[in-house]
């Protein structure tokens, strides 16, 4: 699969939440944790589950950057 986002982060699903329309797919990222929300019919056309390798993409327009 070729992508144009350059934001690509390869990691491990650790948690999908599924609620009444989406769900919230939980990726770690070498110990930072990425939540994705999702459609659950998405979920289940991807088979995603806990444990399985995945790849958060990030496509944004924006970027801020916030200090203390």
């Amino acid at each position: 699969m070729k992508l144009s986002a350059r934001n690509q982060l390869k990691g491990t699903i650790v948690d999908v939440v599924k609620g009444a329309t989406t769900s919230h797919v939980r990726i770690d990222i070498g110990g930072t944790v990425i939540t994705s929300s999702i459609t659950n019919e998405a979920v289940e056309e991807l088979k995603l589950a806990k444990g399985q390798a995945a790849v958060a993409i990030v496509k944004a327009s924006d970027v801020i950057v916030g200090i203390d």
